[in-house]
């Protein structure tokens, strides 16, 4: 079943672009925060992650989540939150059925509290690894506890907690994946390693065909195009390295395969050209 993507741009932090893939530049340039609306033909809207909001200044000014600010400059207003971005297409936030969350990160949960009516699905493995953390355990694995609801284990809906079903041979080396609502148009892949449970999407854009939305398992396409590994620096804040760089090289095999499907890693400079184009608001 197809459904239709809009990527939305909700801001960036700087950082040297040296750190993401073997071979780049000592040079600070922008990784964008892109989240994704889904709107399925059955089910209503539905949001892959939430990128940025207002909220990570507020979250970041004391010690010691100050130092992520400060590690990550991040540069973002009002009108760029997912909602707002909603609200200027006359999209009501409530009309927001659930929201996909691939993993814990600030960068990935900004906006989740301006979105209090919609059901929350992620993998219980993520969940329980941030699950009460605080400080500088917090701090360590890119979570700031302010930005999650109140509410969250009262709206969750672990997805691990069902049988995965296969996959067909197209998507090799990848063969399994949680299908959300048994119709096979919004498959969760496992993609562990940049951080515990992280999960992508493969799904069907109505025009633009497949699509796999894969988070943070790449930081860019050129990397996984090249099989480009990152700094050794940045490796060292993943939750395990060895999974990283099997999803980085199942991602290399999966482009060489199926040339026709998009992936698209949330901080690529290709996909925010993408977000102002191709994947940009349409009738």
């Amino acid at each position: 079943m197809n459904v239709k993507l809009t990527l939305l741009d909700t801001g960036y932090c700087r950082q040297l672009e040296l750190f993401s893939r073997k071979g780049g530049r000592l040079k600070n340039v922008p990784f964008h925060a892109i989240a994704g609306l889904i709107e399925h033909p059955v089910h209503g809207r539905f949001l892959f992650d939430t990128g940025y909001s207002t909220r990570f200044f507020e979250a970041t000014r004391a010690f010691p989540y100050s130092v992520y600010g400060k590690l990550t400059p991040v540069v973002t207003e009002e009108g760029q939150s997912v909602r707002a971005q909603l609200e200027a297409q006359r999209i009501a936030p409530d009309s927001i059925k659930g929201i996909l969350i691939s993993h814990f990160h600030a960068d990935h949960i900004g906006g989740l509290r301006d979105f209090p009516q919609a059901q929350l699905y992620c993998f219980e493995q993520a969940y329980a690894h941030i699950r009460g953390k605080t400080g500088i355990a917090a701090l360590r694995e890119g979570y700031l506890p302010d930005l999650m609801p109140d509410d969250f284990e009262e709206r969750v809906t672990f997805v691990d907690r069902t049988s995965p079903a296969p996959l067909p041979k197209a998507y090799h080396p990848y063969i399994e994946a949680y299908d959300l609502f048994g119709d096979q148009s919004l498959r969760l892949v496992d993609l562990n390693g940049h951080a515990r449970g992280q999960f992508g999407v493969l799904l069907r854009d109505e025009v633009h065909g497949e699509v796999f939305l894969c988070a943070d398992a790449a930081w860019s396409s050129v990397a996984y195009r090249e099989h480009l590994l990152p700094h050794p620096f940045a490796r060292l804040i993943m939750t395990d390295q060895k999974a990283y760089r099997e999803n980085l090289h199942k991602l290399h095999q999966l482009s060489r395969n199926q040339s026709d499907l998009r992936i698209l890693p949330t901080h690529c400079e290709e996909v925010w050209q993408a977000c102002k184009g191709e994947f940009s608001w349409r009738s």
